[in-house]
């Protein structure tokens, strides 16, 4: 009993890391480990990645949105974005593509009329906090990322929300799902109340920390590119993921050769 005292916590439950690794591996095979390997960066809250400024709420919303599906690598997906107040029982159009999912090499469809592309939303509240805005349109194509796989993720979908998630971490959202893990909420001014903006996360701040660690790890970032954007309460957890990544080269490894097995 004595010796249990000095036993060390694991940084998270055993089996929530492994559900990581297969999830990157599912991820990596069916959305072009090339793609993440040499296009997909980190991506964080500076105006070296998000730049300019506009004359509605709207223009920053498509602003901001444009960006985030350069960094997704989903550029050439014929899209059109709308407040939701404005969208009412819309159907969501099936999303055809030619050639790969992601990346540069995507082809960008010819003609596509507005009832054809992907409708996606915005709270125009949320410009207030630009990383949820971020988050939030992460998530979505995430969503629609993974719904394009051949395969089923390692444990089916039933945990849908949280794998796309986790698919967010791995198209290089991992820091910005992390701040953002948790209810935000935003006022119109200080003497109203406008209506409040939520990022509602499916994993907790401490997984996708962790994932992000598992991301950072494959694309050789140091820790010295990551601490100036994550949330300071989160970075003692950081370095500890890290570190327990050090014992993990064999998973990190067989992630790795995924990439290798590909053509250049």
């Amino acid at each position: 009993m004595i010796l249990n005292l000095f036993k060390k916590k694991p940084v998270l439950e055993e089996d929530t890391i492994l559900w990581m690794f297969d999830n990157f591996s599912w991820a990596l095979k069916h959305f072009d480990a090339n793609v993440f390997f040499k296009e997909t960066i980190l991506v964080v809250p500076s105006n070296a990645l998000f730049p300019g400024r506009a004359d509605s709420v709207h223009e920053m919303a498509e602003m901001i949105f444009e960006r985030v599906k350069q960094y997704a690598g989903v550029t050439h997906w014929p899209c059109r974005l709308m407040d939701e107040s404005d969208v009412e029982n819309m159907p969501t159009p099936r999303l055809l593509l030619q050639g790969p999912v992601r990346g540069a090499q995507g082809i960008v469809p010819a003609d596509v009329d507005d009832a054809n592309k992907l409708v996606i939303t915005y709270n125009p509240f949320a410009i207030n906090d630009p990383e949820v805005m971020i988050a939030n349109y992460a998530h979505v194509l995430a969503h629609y990322v993974g719904t394009l796989s051949a395969e089923s993720p390692p444990d089916g979908v039933e945990n849908w929300p949280h794998i796309t998630e986790l698919l967010a971490v791995f198209m290089g959202f991992g820091l910005i799902m992390a701040n953002t893990a948790h209810t935000t909420k935003i006022r119109s001014c200080g003497s109203c109340s406008g209506p409040a903006v939520e990022r509602t996360n499916y994993l907790s701040q401490l997984d996708t920390t962790y994932a992000l660690a598992i991301f950072c790890n494959l694309k050789d970032i140091p820790a010295s590119k990551v601490k100036p954007y994550l949330k300071a309460s989160l970075w003692p957890f950081y370095k500890k993921a890290c570190k327990d990544l050090v014992g993990r080269e064999e998973e990190l490894s067989r992630l790795r050769q995924i990439n290798n097995s590909l053509p250049n």
